[in-house]
């Protein structure tokens, strides 16, 4: 059994490999997976576990499955709010073969299907990018988008910490620190939320007519990052119909255009035309996981990255 570190996770998971890899992740035919399952005890004070298995089946099977703890407090210590392991099992015999490091695979594989839908939603010529929020998602994204348009000017906002994600990033354009969200966000053509809020981040008045946006934070029914009207007027898609329907709450099923799977595939229209504002609610599934814990394995094995266990 492999096993990954952190480090050897980012090394063999390549923002750009990524990307195409959740290409795969949402076009395959054979894949299976309930919602994921939470469980949060009641002396935990807020801190919870989360379960979320996946199979791949076809000429290479393949089970998987994400075990995270989530603490909301993380940050404070320097630290992910997701915590935890993604395993991997031969989809034939069950047997273990790799255990990776939770937190970046889901750090990447997040960011890499924000990008992708981005490229199939957002506008030819969207050069400015606006993002709410300022943690570990924020970082990637600023990574990932870059790889799909033009990016030549960046705002950040976030009430705490913009400052120092604008200071600790290195990229190749112009990248701010905004006084509000409504700064940040007005005239960009592309926009990322990825916060914990429980109330709306944005509102659709100050969205340009052709804006994107990849709305990817408070993914339960009790966190909110888009106002009624973002949703209402806007050309919505997503990952996953009924982890909308169990697990947003800004976004629901009447609002969703075609997940973006289909569009992929040509089975559903993307955007309509070019001052449309698209949205892609993002809610993250075990499937991404699973193909992007694959992948990781198997190109750490011919970089040399990993350590091997005997089970």
């Amino acid at each position: 059994m492999r096993i990954l570190s952190a480090e050897d996770v980012v090394r063999a998971l390549p923002m750009a490999d990524c990307i195409e890899v959740m290409v795969a992740a949402l076009t395959h035919d054979a894949v299976d997976m309930p919602l994921r399952r939470g469980y949060a005890p009641t002396h935990a004070g807020g801190r919870l576990t989360v379960w979320m298995p996946a199979y791949r089946g076809g000429e290479e099977p393949i089970f998987g499955t994400k075990l995270l703890c989530l603490v909301p407090d993380n940050p404070s210590r320097g630290l992910d709010t997701h915590q935890g392991v993604t395993i991997l099992f031969n989809g034939v015999t069950g047997a273990p073969e790799a255990v990776l490091d939770a937190s970046a695979v889901t750090s990447v594989r997040t960011a890499a299907v924000s990008a992708l839908a981005t490229r199939v939603l957002a506008n030819p010529d969207a050069s400015t990018l606006a993002i709410i929020g300022a943690g570990v998602q924020a970082e990637a994204h600023l990574q990932a988008i870059p790889l799909v348009r033009s990016i030549s000017a960046a705002r950040v906002y976030s009430p705490r910490s913009a400052k120092a994600l604008v200071d600790r990033v290195d990229v190749p354009f112009p990248l701010t620190v905004a006084d509000s969200a409504e700064e940040a966000v007005r005239d960009a053509d592309i926009v990322v939320t990825a916060t914990t809020s429980h109330v709306p981040v944005i509102q659709y008045g100050w969205l340009k007519p052709g804006a994107h946006v990849n709305a990817v934070g408070a993914s339960t029914l009790d966190a909110r990052e888009l106002d009624d009207a973002t949703v209402e007027a806007a050309e919505v898609f997503t990952d996953s119909m009924e982890s909308v329907e169990h697990e947003s709450g800004d976004v629901r099923p009447r609002h969703v255009r075609a997940v973006l799977g289909d569009v992929l595939t040509g089975k559903a229209a993307g955007r309509g035309h070019a001052g449309s504002v698209t949205l892609f609610r993002s809610l993250g599934i075990a499937t991404e996981d699973l193909f992007a814990a694959e992948f990781a394995v198997r190109r750490a094995a011919e970089l040399g990255l990993g350590v091997d266990a005997p089970m």
